[in-house]
C-alpha cells in the first residue's frame, strides 16, 4: 500500500503545487466465473488492496500535465486537442476525458500524478483502476455530479476508444463499486448487483502469477465467443427467446446442439455451468462454508482447461500441484486464460510453506519466475 503522504510529497515534487484531490482505486480478482460477461452471465468479482493512487489539482490554463511515476515520464497536451498517443500509458487517462467531454463536462485544464502498486501484467486490471481513479478524482475537481456506476461505465468505454481493448464491465464495476469484506455478484446482463459477505476466517487469498503469456489469448477469446454466439443461434431456432447463453440450459444444449457440433456444444455447456458454479459459490459464502467454495474453484477449473480450453501446461501445473494439500481448499486459474494468476484459498499459516516449497519446483519445470501475491478484499474507489 501507498501512503497518501508519499503521493502528496512527490506530486509537490514534480508539480511545485499542492494536490486538491488524492483518489486510490484498487485492482480486483475475480473469485469465480470467467467468460460468463460477454453472455450476459454473473461474474463475482472483489476489489484487493493494490490500488493506482492519482493526485489532482487544477491549472489556470486548458493544459493537462500528467507524470506517471512507473515510468518516470511527463505527458503533456491541450484540453481542446485530446486525441489517442502513440505512448500507451496516456490513453487511460484521456480516454476519460474524451469520454467526460462527449457528455458535456466542462473541464478546465489539470495536473495529474499517478502511482500504484498493483502489479503489472498480473491480471489485475491496473488499467482500469487507472481509468475509475482518474474518472473519480475529475469528477470530485470540476464537481461532474457523477456517480459511480457512470465512473465504471467511462473507463470501460475509455478502455474501448483509446485503448483499443474491448473488455468487459467487471474490471471497472469491480474497482469502483467493490465493499471491504464482500463480493460483488454483477449481473453482466442489466449491471444489477448484490453483496456477499466474504469471511474467510482462517483462510487467505494467494495469486500465483505464472509469468507468461501466450499468444494464443486474442485469437481464442474471439473464437470462444464466436462458438457461444453460434450455440445461441442453433437453440434460438426452437426458443425464440434465447438471445444468448444465460437464457439457455443444459438441456437445450442437449437437445438443439449436441447433435450437431461437439465442440459448440462443449463450449457453451461450460458458460451455462459456471453460472451454476457462481450461484452455488455464492450460497456457499453465504452458510460460511469455504470447503463447498474450494470445490466449486477446483470444478471451474477443470471446466476452464478441458472444456473451454483457455488454460495452459503452467496454470494447470500450479492447480495440480496444490491440489494435495489440505490447507488449500480450492484453485482455479483466473482471467481470459494462457497465462496469468491462478486464485488459491489456503489457509493462512501456510501461506509461505506453501509459496517455498512451489517456487522452485515451478521455476525448474518452466524457466520462469514464479511471483506469488498476497491479497486482501478491499474497498472500491475512495477520496482520501
Amino acid at each position: 500500500m501507498i501512503a497518501k503522504q508519499n503521493v502528496e510529497n512527490r506530486y509537490r515534487e514534480v508539480f511545485e503545487g499542492e494536490p486538491s484531490h488524492i483518489v486510490r482505486s484498487p485492482g480486483r480478482i475475480n473469485i469465480i466465473g470467467e467468460h460468463t460477461d460477454y453472455n450476459e452471465g454473473f461474474v463475482l468479482p472483489t476489489a484487493i488492496d493494490k490500488a493506482i493512487y492519482v493526485a489532482v489539482a487544477k491549472r489556470d490554463d486548458d493544459i493537462i500535465r500528467l507524470y506517471a511515476e512507473d515510468f518516470n515520464a511527463y505527458f503533456e497536451i491541450a484540453r481542446t486537442e485530446i486525441h489517442p498517443v502513440e505512448i500507451g500509458w496516456p490513453n487511460y487517462i484521456l480516454g476519460v476525458i474524451h469520454q467526460l467531454q462527449l457528455r458535456g463536462a466542462r473541464l478546465g485544464g489539470f495536473n495529474l500524478y499517478v502511482n500504484g502498486d498493483v502489479p503489472l501484467g498480473a491480471g489485475l486490471s491496473s488499467s482500469a483502476a487507472l481509468e475509475c481513479a482518474t474518472g473519480y478524482a475529475l469528477n470530485v475537481l470540476f464537481d461532474l455530479q457523477l456517480e459511480r456506476v457512470d465512473i465504471a461505465k467511462i473507463g470501460q468505454l475509455a478502455e474501448h476508444t483509446y485503448a483499443g481493448v474491448n473488455c468487459g464491465i467487471m474490471d471497472q464495476f469491480a474497482s469502483v463499486m467493490s465493499k471491504a469484506g464482500h463480493v460483488l455478484k454483477l449481473d453482466c446482463r442489466d449491471l444489477s448487483f448484490s453483496y456477499t459477505p466474504l469471511e474467510l476466517g482462517d483462510y487467505a487469498i494467494l495469486l500465483l502469477n505464472t509469468n507468461v503469456k501466450h499468444s494464443l489469448a486474442s485469437s481464442a477469446y474471439n473464437n470462444r465467443r464466436a462458438a457461444c454466439e453460434a450455440g445461441v443461434q442453433l437453440v434460438k431456432q426452437h426458443h425464440p427467446e434465447a438471445n444468448s447463453l444465460r437464457d439457455v440450459t443444459v438441456d437445450m444444449l442437449d437437445n438443439f446442439v449436441k447433435s450437431i457440433d461437439e465442440d459448440i456444444y462443449t463450449k457453451c455447456r461450460f458458460v451455462v455451468e459456471e453460472n451454476g458454479r457462481l450461484n452455488a459459490a455464492c450460497e456457499a459464502l453465504k452458510q460460511g462454508d469455504l470447503e463447498e467454495l474450494g470445490k466449486q474453484l477446483f470444478r471451474a477449473h477443470e471446466g476452464l482447461s478441458e472444456e473451454y480450453e483457455v488454460s495452459c501446461s503452467e496454470l494447470d501445473f500450479l492447480v495440480d500441484y496444490v491440489r494435495v494439500f489440505p490447507e488449500v481448499l480450492g484453485a482455479r486459474m483466473m482471467g481470459g486464460g494462457f497465462g496469468g494468476c491462478t486464485i488459491n484459498l489456503v489457509k493462512r499459516s501456510f501461506q509461505d510453506l506453501l509459496i517455498d516449497r512451489l517456487t522452485p519446483v515451478y521455476e525448474e519445470k518452466f524457466g520462469l519466475p514464479l511471483t506469488a501475491i498476497k491479497v486482501v478484499p478491499s474497498n472500491g474507489t475512495e477520496l482520501l
